[in-house]
């Protein structure tokens, strides 16, 4: 069974079944939201996505004692991630339930009507796939501009606001309220977007999948420590950012009796409003609206992927009321995939991170839900069979969610012969290793070449640049595939992810290299049809240029010189040396080692070393962990060239300990206000994630401790808190609730005692 696939409810034979089903759909949910909120990677398609949803909602409806405080479906986005300041919105910021079809929209509407009890009007608008934000305006002056977040918690993104056109710094007008929180959609247009990308291309940076990537990833960049090329880079995305603003979240008194009303008032303001909302009063006329804007939906500027609709009347929001994650007066309505048909060219194999070889279909080039698609994953040979197509045939494809392509099947009555069938290859096309699965009983074939197979290097390296690792700007797709995979020299400057942050100015250059897809790694191709080949890190020497030595790096070619691109990568890879000791673990490519669970190793062991003489009792009792990625760092460790990393990267100055750390246990930030204060977060504190809640702990000095004992000073608990409440009580420890928590650990323990 495939992660986007789910067993029906007959499969639920036992209360344990959907148990296991419930812990697996949420892990795949969440690891969707880190992704997509805290990386901005779209790692799954929105009807995946949404499908995984439903199902755990009717899972925990047939189960009701299996939602957690902290389940998916009660709550909103992700927690505010560590790039930005957190800001606690005045008025929380749900998100929003989703109908598929006509049928589902008209029985939500046939509900509120019955809920209301008296005749009700539809505000219908576009929804646009952008990026959620509030606007925070105290007597009309801009203060704050905030992400979604979980909901509560937000990213302070003002600075950035601030650069973007049409967003008031000062309401216009005047009788402006105390306070109001102005809610909203950041976006770029389509051809905004496709001039963003064009400038990406030209400075040889990567470039973004879709709109709804771009304008999360612009919005949510920090300027501090950036060189002048590198502001302009944010300027250029930041420039072309827009905003709608579609409601209010705090407001004590709005003057206004409808939702409608309210966009009137806001736009007299000064506030980017829509331009394609209707009011509609009945039902039916909204789901023409709905109708309409599904055969037009490519007319309009922006990319949409749905009708949101709304009760008009602000008086029945209080009465239809909210759930923990969605108001019941409104309900988004989400467009199906769009589907074309084109001609399958060829099926060519690429080879990923972890060595695992995926099918692609190579297409003839066309526009689908607003872009051209070229290429398609297949999976494995198995889906290949299952969809029956051959190389050659007229295929239907889709995208789903709008955002991933999909080959659904063949056009079995336009075949004329000519076509030919798939056959997987029985050796790695990048290194020649024969094929294998990993394990018996494994569909996908990998190649076991993990040390030195090109694309597995390259795609490790091209890991370790990402934001989730190591975030080192001017380590992307181009240059990861110019370390590793390059047309000259013959022998790469990175054999293996050990010897990166050995890298010299002489090991740039010169270096050419074809660019490879992000996605599938195989060759970008140019639009004469030619592999687009470039020099990322040299340039064409200049008059104004010092003089050429002899004696310097780049003897044998006098004409060219390092690019800026090459000073950046090298000057970036230095700062990287002492990043988060967090961050380390995660750019080791350790199988199952995310973001959540480094983290909680970095503040229990404090380094790398004492990670690796743990026993796995040890790595499986920290709180995060587990036992199956405890086996993981063990078998990670037994590799030697594995070790070679670690090695040569703590050699050459990588710093994989956490500064001030007193060993396995003792999570110590040295000053603080919680300087010597042991402190266990347990449940679902208000504000703060998991790990978000041990990270202040450490943050303000103190130790974040997984276990309650007698050196205890407090405990933070919130729903869910289970035994360690329990434990607290026996011995007579301190328990404090969220706003106390938050009181500690900005204050210190004094504060609680005051007043």
């Amino acid at each position: 069974m495939t992660d986007s696939e789910a067993p029906d409810e007959l499969s639920l034979a036992s209360l344990d079944d959907a148990r296991q089903e419930s812990v697996r759909l949420t892990e795949l949910i969440l690891q969707a939201r880190d992704a997509y909120y805290g990386r901005d990677t779209v790692v799954v398609d929105d009807a995946t996505y949404d499908g995984w949803m439903q199902r755990l909602e009717r899972i925990e409806r047939l189960h009701p004692e299996l939602q957690g405080q902290d389940s998916p479906t009660l709550t909103v986005g992700a927690a505010s991630g560590s790039l930005f300041a957190p800001v606690e919105h005045a008025e929380r910021m749900l998100s929003l339930d989703n109908v598929f079809s006509d049928e589902e929209f008209l029985a939500w509407a046939a509900k509120v009507q019955r809920d209301a009890g008296r005749p009700v009007h539809y505000l219908c608008e576009l929804k646009i796939d952008g990026l959620a934000l509030s606007l925070r305006y105290e007597h009309g002056r801009l203060v704050s501009a905030a992400t979604r977040g979980d909901g509560r918690v937000g990213e302070d993104v003002t600075d950035n606001v601030r650069q973007v056109a049409g967003i008031p710094h000062r309401l216009e007008g005047s009788g402006h309220p105390p306070l109001v929180e102005v809610r909203g959609e950041v976006f770029f247009t389509v051809a905004d977007f496709e001039s963003l990308n064009a400038y990406q291309e030209a400075m040889g940076d990567r470039l973004f999948a879709n709109p709804r990537n771009a304008a999360s990833g612009s919005l949510r960049q920090k300027t501090e420590g950036k060189n002048e090329r590198q502001l302009d880079a944010v300027h250029q995305r930041l420039s072309r950012l827009r905003m709608t603003v579609h409601g209010i979240g705090a407001w004590p008194d709005p003057p206004v009796r409808t939702q409608s009303e309210v966009y009137g008032l806001l736009a007299s303001w000064g506030l980017p409003t829509s331009a394609y909302f209707r009011v509609a009063d009945s039902a039916e006329a909204a789901d023409d609206f709905i109708r309409h804007y599904g055969a037009h939906r490519h007319d309009v500027e922006h990319e949409i992927d749905g009708i949101v609709i709304k009760v008009d009347e602000l008086a029945l929001h209080d009465e239809l009321g909210a759930t923990s994650r969605a108001p019941r007066w409104a309900i988004a309505y989400k467009y199906p995939p769009e589907q074309v048909n084109t001609v399958l060219r060829d099926i060519v194999v690429s080879v990923g991170r972890t060595g695992r070889a995926t099918p692609f279909a190579v297409m003839e080039p066309t526009r689908v839900a607003g872009s051209v698609v070229r290429q398609a994953t297949l999976h494995n040979q198995d889906v290949v069979k299952a969809k029956g197509v051959l190389i050659g045939d007229t295929v239907v494809l889709r995208k789903a969610g709008d955002v991933i392509p999909e080959v659904l099947g063949p056009v079995v009555e336009l075949r004329d012969g000519t076509e030919r069938p798939f056959v997987m290859p029985k050796d790695c096309p990048e290194c020649g290793f024969p094929l294998a699965p990993a394990k018996e009983g494994d569909i996908d074939l990998r190649c076991p070449n993990a040390r030195s197979c090109p694309a597995q290097v390259r795609g490790r390296v091209e890991h370790i640049g990402s934001r989730g690792a190591l975030d080192v700007e001017g380590l992307g797709e181009v240059s990861a595939a110019a370390l590793t995979q390059p047309i000259r020299p013959e022998t790469p400057p990175l054999v293996t992810e050990a010897a990166l942050f050995d890298l010299r100015a002489e090991d740039l250059f010169p270096i050419d290299v074809v660019v490879r897809d992000a996605e599938t790694g195989l060759p970008r191709l140019s639009e004469d049809g030619t592999p687009d080949t470039r020099s990322p890190f040299r340039r064409q020497r200049k008059k104004t240029d010092p003089p050429y030595s002899a004696d310097g790096p780049f003897d044998g070619d006098e004409s060219s010189i390092l690019s800026a691109a090459a000073t950046v990568l090298l000057a970036n890879l230095e700062g990287a040396k002492t990043k988060d000791l967090w961050r380390f673990l995660v750019a080791l490519n350790i199988r199952h080692v995310g973001p959540v669970a480094a983290r909680a190793l970095a503040q229990w062991f404090g380094s790398v070393d004492a990670i690796r003489a743990a026993t796995r009792d040890e790595l499986a009792a920290v709180e995060g962990v587990g036992g199956i990625i405890a086996d993981s760092l063990l078998e990670w460790f037994e590799i030697d060239w594995h070790r070679e990393i670690v090695e040569r990267w703590s050699a050459a100055g990588a710093q994989l300990r956490t500064p001030g750390h007193a060993g396995p246990g003792a999570a110590v930030a040295a000053g603080g206000v919680l300087e010597g204060v042991t402190v266990v977060a347990t449940g679902s504190l208000e504000g703060f994630s998991r790990e978000g809640a041990q990270e202040a702990i450490i943050a303000a000095g103190g130790k974040a401790a997984s276990s309650v004992s007698k050196k205890t000073d407090f405990v933070a608990a919130g729903p869910g808190a289970g035994s360690k409440l329990t434990r607290a009580d026996e011995l007579g420890i301190r328990i404090i609730d969220a706003a106390q928590f938050r009181l500690l650990v900005t204050e210190g323990p004094a504060a609680l005692d005051q007043g």
